[in-house]
């Protein structure tokens, strides 16, 4: 471990016991999962770890969630929940995923003062900025506290952390929520998060680990995998494989991005005036 990387370590767990008691906004991702476990071992019963259970949420993801849950000793609460009954999250405009944080948060903040704790932190770290992401400010709105950034932490340390805890979420690929899959414009529904959900599992059986499949006019799918792994699609046997799939599934045509995955890619389709729009929008 560099110096550097021990006085991070030395500053989150400084600033976890300033807060005495803190709920934890637990996704079952990289950087949440860490967060949750320095918490439970510095704080013990003062850690609370908060779970969103909706038609957004991954199977991955909360297999993950339920999984640490099994094996650590916390207090935890999983919430439902579905975005879908709000109209304007339905209608998915460039500021859906502020309406689905607010949402998200305002209910786990309820349910932290609930039981006497009157901080809730996310798991966001030093890189998580630069992307268009109108999340963060309903999270600023409710008073959101991000320990592992005011360490100083960047996902390149979190990982290492988490390895050095042992714990088996250190290599796992970013990860979203599957209404960040649908175009914006296109109606979010039940039955599209499932399908999105069951082509993602398609992929993932042929052990293709950074992917999206994004939502396109009602019956494209787009495949995003990491640039390394576009070869795998440069074979007809393959792409037959996957376009039938998908075809069961309820996609009428399948396609593959050339530039593979990146992260917020549907945001490309935003030009900046409506980026800056959503930014200052505060109505809720």
């Amino acid at each position: 471990m560099l110096p550097s990387q021990a006085s991070k370590l030395d500053k989150l767990k400084t600033l976890l016991h300033g807060y005495k008691k803190i709920a934890i906004a637990f996704s079952g991702g990289v950087d949440s999962t860490f967060l949750l476990k320095v918490a439970q071992e510095e704080l013990q019963d003062g850690a609370l770890a908060l779970t969103i259970q909706s038609p957004t949420v991954t199977e991955d993801d909360l297999k993950d969630v339920k999984s640490f849950l099994k094996n650590n000793t916390v207090n935890y609460k999983i919430i439902q929940m579905n975005q879908l009954e709000r109209a304007d999250f339905r209608h998915n405009s460039a500021n859906r995923c502020y309406y689905c944080k607010a949402m998200e948060f305002s209910s786990m903040s309820k349910e932290a003062q609930k039981q006497g704790i009157h901080w809730l932190a996310a798991g966001i770290n030093l890189d998580d900025k630069g992307d268009f992401r109108p999340g963060m400010r309903a999270l600023k709105e409710i008073g959101v506290v991000s320990p592992l950034k005011e360490a100083g932490m960047t996902k390149e340390d979190i990982r290492f952390f988490s390895k050095m805890y042992h714990l088996p979420t250190w290599n796992k690929p970013a990860s979203a929520c599957l209404a960040s899959r649908v175009q914006y414009g296109e109606h979010i529904t039940e039955e599209k998060l499932k399908k999105i959900s069951a082509a993602e599992r398609v992929l993932k059986e042929m052990n293709i680990r950074n992917l999206r499949v994004r939502y396109h006019h009602g019956n494209i799918a787009r495949i995003e995998v990491a640039p390394e792994e576009r070869q795998i699609f440069f074979n007809t046997e393959v792409m037959d494989h996957v376009a039938e799939q998908f075809r069961k599934i309820g996609f009428a045509y399948t396609t593959l991005d050339l530039q593979g995955y990146r992260r917020g890619s549907l945001n490309e389709t935003l030009d900046n005036k409506t980026k800056i729009k959503v930014r200052m929008s505060s109505h809720v």
